[in-house]
């Protein structure tokens, strides 16, 4: 499954202010592969966290969090891990969250913006560099 195949981009923060109680990435998105489904929930602290719910069987292997750095994590299912979490709004913006990449292992310093077309813009960065992904609501 590929969280994070997507070229380099530059980000810019929007400053319009929001309500920082309203949860508006909440939901099932599809990530940019279409290899997993995750679901967005307020974390019970009125920030988003994810879990990854689905995931294609023909990307996911043997469906365990193989890669994890963690050996006593590395048999889990991938179904059910928390991906993302930990993050504080910032006007239209989710920054200095976490998200965590069950293809490479590691996590990732991240941000979440819900785009005007009703995407979810995914950013994850390690330093300076920054990969983003494009994903889609799924309707229940």
């Amino acid at each position: 499954m590929r969280v994070f195949a997507s070229t380099l981009t530059a980000f810019a923060l929007s400053v319009a202010p929001v309500m920082a109680e309203e949860l508006d990435v909440a939901g099932v998105w599809l990530t940019q592969s279409g290899g997993g489904k995750v679901e967005i929930t307020d974390c019970g602290d009125g920030t988003p966290c994810g879990n990854l719910v689905w995931v294609d069987p023909a990307e996911a292997g043997p469906g365990i969090d193989a890669n994890n750095p963690d050996p006593e994590l590395q048999g889990r299912p991938l179904v059910g891990i928390q991906l993302v979490w930990g993050f504080e709004r910032s006007g239209e913006t989710w920054r200095r969250g976490n998200i965590y990449d069950p293809e490479t292992g590691k996590t990732y310093r991240s941000t979440l913006r819900l785009n005007d077309d009703g995407t979810l813009r995914v950013q994850g960065c390690l330093g300076p560099i920054c990969q983003s992904q494009i994903w889609t609501a799924i309707e229940d």
